[in-house]
């Protein structure tokens, strides 16, 4: 026979108090107290001043257990099984059912007055201490949100800023002699741009730094892993550039060859605060955009949304196919897209994109770009023709565009067509909205429906001329 717990044994006296301790507890220390049978039934409830819950004068008689919600049910099991074996409890945390689906924390002890004696269970509302720990977590997260979305900005503009300057060179891994390079691997380098190919990899590095860059391009062959070191150049021995290589798989002349993509950077463009890569990245008149392999628009910068016939901002570009948003003409850029997945690079690539009705004359710079485990693209668009302040040939007539659409049939799809003369369309009607305003803009915004801001930047991209004059006499009439 187990020896019984003196503790327990002297609080036995206590039991046929149980209810006068109960509130007792209630208006000194806790909330809510219960007298539990040996049984597990509730025998009396005690509450303060302010009730936990109203539904708990109806626990009398109910079982412990099934006052409290299905997933904390376990915790009670555990307490009375651990006050019915030692005399006293650990704190457990349960959750009480409450009004309109809302749980009510509550943390609950107990005690065995004696050894046959009713069970005192005393509780403590933690809807306070929890309401404070929900607004630490949400303040801790919403510090989260804030960072990872600065990280994210300044990783974007990091992004599109090496994309309109990094020097790209595509070198072949066994001679280790340059195929393929961009403007800026020229400037960068000093040599001429025709004189890049075939030229040996190392040829513009300072002769100090050149056995550190052999050995970075045979690991990166040998190893078939990205590589990354910091070298000078020979025109400039003391500025140093950071040079990365990165082997692909690519087809050169209908036959598989192993390449090293490489990219040099001056190495004090990785200290250039977020803020100024900003300004960089949102001032520069060239259009940046970066897609995923497939050419959907993942980031882009403020001239290449200026540049798409039918978008405003970097949201309704994003996600949507290259080609798509720019308009492909002469479908020369979908040939571009494949090449540059193919060969890593294209340079000064002189295409138009647009409509048909409405095109853009530009020069078109891409690269391969590694990011980790996701193979992405970088294109820079440099605006050619000089044919205004938006570049665009525009047909005023729409009768005359119409008869151009026409011409198309059989080559460009219906959709295609569709799209293009709603832009001609808009075109036309935003010319007569402004001449019948007489160029005041809110006038001819309101005519069209939509905002000052968004006729802006609709006149901006359809290349017509917007003036700020007296809004026309509001008693006479617009209409002729």
């Amino acid at each position: 026979m187990s020896q019984p717990n003196p503790e327990a044994v002297g609080l036995g006296a206590l039991a046929s108090l149980a209810p006068e301790l109960a509130e007792t507890f209630v208006s000194i220390a806790s909330d809510i107290a219960l007298v539990i049978g040996p049984d597990g039934v509730i025998r009396n409830v005690a509450q303060g001043v302010a009730p936990l819950t109203r539904s708990a004068d109806n626990w009398i008689g109910k079982a412990f257990v099934d006052t409290v919600t299905s997933e904390t049910r376990s915790k009670i099991q555990q307490l009375l099984a651990e006050v019915g074996q030692q005399g006293v409890s650990r704190r457990r945390e349960v959750n009480l059912p409450g009004a309109e689906g809302l749980d009510i924390p509550v943390a609950f002890a107990a005690i065995r007055l004696g050894e046959h004696g009713p069970v005192l269970a005393v509780g403590r509302d933690l809807r306070a201490i929890a309401a404070i720990q929900q607004r630490f977590i949400d303040a801790q997260q919403e510090l989260e949100r804030e960072y990872w979305l600065q990280r994210q900005a300044e990783s974007r503009y990091r992004m599109l800023f090496q994309v309109a300057t990094d020097a790209v060179m595509v070198v072949d891994a066994a001679s280790l002699k340059l195929v393929e390079a961009n403007r800026a691997a020229a400037n960068l380098l000093g040599i001429a741009p025709d004189q890049l190919v075939g030229m040996s990899a190392t040829e513009g590095i300072d002769p100090l730094s050149r056995p550190a860059v052999d050995q970075l391009l045979a690991t990166a062959r040998s190893s078939g892993r990205p590589a990354e070191l910091r070298a000078r150049l020979k025109s400039r021995p003391d500025s140093a550039i950071d040079i990365s290589a990165t082997p692909f798989r690519a087809t050169v002349d209908g036959a598989g060859a192993l390449l090293l993509l490489v990219r040099a950077r001056a190495a004090e463009s990785h200290s250039q605060e977020p803020s100024r890569l900003a300004d960089l990245v949102e001032r520069t008149p060239d259009a940046v955009v970066i897609t995923d392999s497939s050419g959907r628009v993942q980031m882009a910068n403020p001239a290449f949304v200026l540049m798409c016939p039918h978008a405003s901002n970097e949201q309704q570009v994003r996600g949507r196919l290259l080609t798509e948003v720019l308009g492909d003409p002469s479908h020369r850029l979908a040939n571009l897209i494949t090449e540059v997945r193919e060969q890593g690079i294209a340079s000064q690539v002189r295409m138009p994109v647009g409509l048909v009705t409405s095109t853009l004359d530009v020069e078109i710079s891409a690269t391969l770009l590694d990011e980790g485990d996701q193979v992405c693209l970088g294109f820079t668009l440099r605006r050619q023709d000089v044919a205004g302040p938006s570049g665009l040939r525009p047909i005023d007539d729409l009768i005359s565009a119409v008869e151009m659409l026409s011409g198309q049939l059989g080559r460009v799809s219906l959709p295609e067509l569709m799209q293009e003369f709603s832009y001609a369309a808009e075109r036309h009607l935003m010319r007569v909205a402004l001449a019948r305003t007489q160029g005041h803009a809110a006038a001819a915004a309101d005519w069209l429906g939509i905002t000052p801001d968004s006729l802006a930047l609709r006149v901006q991209r359809h290349g017509l001329t917007l003036s700020v004059r007296p809004s026309p006499d509001s008693s006479s009439s617009l209409l002729n």
